[in-house]
């Protein structure tokens, strides 16, 4: 890719990527969107159960099958390593977007809560898309979606290598993002069998996903990770747990780092 249309590459995924993140809390929330996980046209239960089941398999494929150093290596051939993240935040919009139009609501409630339960599930879910925004700031938001990688082959300059470092919300749990997206998936006044169905295949993705993760910060960190594994939990803080008084710690080892 030449320079430019490298960066217009990484601003249009970058733009996808957040159009599609917005859409997401809307859909999950219900919040008056033509197409949510409630609301958007009914078909036949067993047909609808099919349709959705086969859209959160496609993420989970799409997610898995392009985060592996296998597909990584073959995207190279093909594009520069600039434009890699890129490439997969906008095949995750995209899939996303199939996902949003495609859905079939199953709209038989499991419960619907009103008063203080109510509010107090609304206020958990608006914190959880919160903690995923900030999880992502504290871990590099523009490298996260893309755009940084893009900017800076622009600019000619190549990305250095980041420290291995624990802070903030890190010190807590090993994926705020994850604790933050469980919260936005299951945290509602109203449940139904098409949201709970969306809530748990989204679940299942995201254990697998970590443990996929956790893998290869092993491999890549080495003793470091498994020490900071033994001393956080990976998503729901304990009282009495070591994860309280973790100290911040910046370490750098041969391969590079990775902000935490």
């Amino acid at each position: 890719m030449k320079r430019l249309p490298g960066l217009a590459y990484g601003a249009l995924a970058y733009g996808a990527f957040l159009c599609a993140f917005v859409y997401l809390v809307a859909f999950v929330g219900d919040l008056g969107v033509p197409k949510s996980v409630n609301a958007g046209g009914e078909v036949d239960g067993l047909f609808a159960l099919a349709v959705n089941l086969t859209l959160i398999a496609l993420f989970g494929l799409q997610h898995s099958l392009m985060a592996r150093k296998g597909f990584k290596r073959w995207l190279g051939e093909f594009l520069p390593a600039s434009a890699e993240r890129s490439t997969f935040v906008l095949a995750t919009s995209v899939v996303l977007g199939m996902l949003f139009v495609l859905w079939q609501p199953i709209p038989a409630d499991i419960w619907v809560l009103e008063g203080v339960p109510a509010i107090l599930l609304s206020v958990g879910f608006w914190l959880g898309w919160l903690l995923v925004v900030t999880a992502s700031f504290l871990t590099g938001h523009l490298e996260f979606a893309g755009l940084r990688q893009s900017w800076l082959a622009y600019r000619r300059r190549r990305p250095g290598p980041m420290p291995f470092v624990v802070h903030s919300l890190y010190r807590f749990v090993r994926h705020p993002m994850y604790l933050g997206l469980l919260a936005g998936f299951w945290l509602t006044p109203r449940m139904t069998v098409g949201h709970l169905l969306f809530a748990a295949g989204m679940t299942g993705y995201l254990l697998v996903g970590m443990r996929l993760e956790e893998r290869d910060l092993v491999r890549h960190y080495g003793r470091r990770y498994r020490a900071y594994q033994r001393r956080v939990p990976a998503l729901v803080p304990h009282p009495g747990s070591s994860a309280a008084v973790v100290p911040s710690t910046v370490a750098r080892d041969e391969a590079g780092g990775r902000s935490l």
